[in-house]
């Protein structure tokens, strides 16, 4: 097992653990930090490309565990604490959550494949990261102008949730950020910060579960084997991602109730130009 490779993993864990719940894009952050700080956790350069790519999806895993922990009594419909309506509203919310994930699990399946023999690269994280930058800048002066209707999760209707999923579909092009692009939708479509961040969240459970199955199991059926070293990077990566994101999302929700998302706009545009202009100049 090679230590210098897993102390990488323990680099693209923070990362996965900082950027997945901020609407800066992980996918996008971990393809650039491949870029510097390439994890060669298999020898053979072919089956070190295809387990990154499966790598960067499934460390979601460890993110997602972190959701699950924070939230786990609002999204326990069998909570001894709560009464028959609440219980209630815990199962709306599940079956809304189900209903928004259905475009990009749909989407998703038919072009995965294509989406990463065609997406995954530098050039289009660069733009996805300025263009939805600019869009964010755009959103929150048109939103700070107008009275958001949607003040909780529960208060989600069912067409807002579908919408809010067919949000997030654009979120399969690298860059994008699944938060990112769920968030956007849900502001424009009257839900406020906090509740479009917390309804985002539930969003990624099912979404990053059936994303990472089927990476996971489309690398193995491609007859990919992992020695100890990728085994331990993934570990790794998914527990530190996990330690990473319990700090992050606390501190997201802190930060969405008295701030708008500008702030991620800006830093989108400045990367993305930063980064464009790196690879033009080596």
């Amino acid at each position: 097992m090679n230590i210098i490779e897993l102390l990488k993993a323990v680099l693209f864990g923070i990362v996965e653990g900082i950027t997945e719940w901020l609407p800066v894009s992980s996918t996008g952050h971990l393809i650039l930090l491949d870029e510097f700080i390439s994890l060669q956790a298999l020898t053979d350069t072919a089956a070190n490309k295809a387990f990154m790519e499966m790598f960067n999806v499934v460390i979601q895993l460890g993110a997602i565990l972190a959701v699950i922990v924070l939230f786990f009594h609002k999204l326990n419909p069998f909570s001894p604490k709560k009464d028959e309506v609440q219980k209630k509203d815990t199962w709306q919310l599940w079956f809304k959550v189900v209903v928004a994930v259905l475009p990009s699990a749909v989407i998703g399946l038919l072009l995965d494949d294509w989406m990463d023999a065609h997406f995954y690269n530098y050039i289009v994280v660069s733009i996805t990261l300025v263009l939805y930058g600019v869009a964010f800048l755009f959103v929150e002066k048109l939103g700070g102008k107008k009275t958001l209707a949607v003040q909780t999760v529960y208060d989600i209707d069912y067409k807002t949730a579908i919408f809010i999923g067919c949000f997030q579909c654009l979120s399969l092009i690298p860059g994008t950020s699944r938060s990112g692009a769920t968030i956007l939708g849900a502001i424009l479509l009257g839900v406020s910060r906090s509740a479009g961040a917390e309804f985002s969240f539930f969003l990624a459970i099912p979404t990053m579960l059936g994303a990472s199955a089927l990476k996971l199991l489309k690398f193995l059926l491609e007859g990919a084997q992992m020695n100890a070293t990728a085994t331990g990077a993934l570990l790794v990566g998914c527990a530190v991602s996990f330690a990473v994101s319990l700090l992050v999302i606390k501190g997201l929700m802190e930060y969405v109730r008295k701030h708008s998302f500008a702030l991620f706009g800006v830093y989108r545009i400045v990367l993305g130009i930063a980064v464009v202009g790196y690879f033009l100049l080596r």
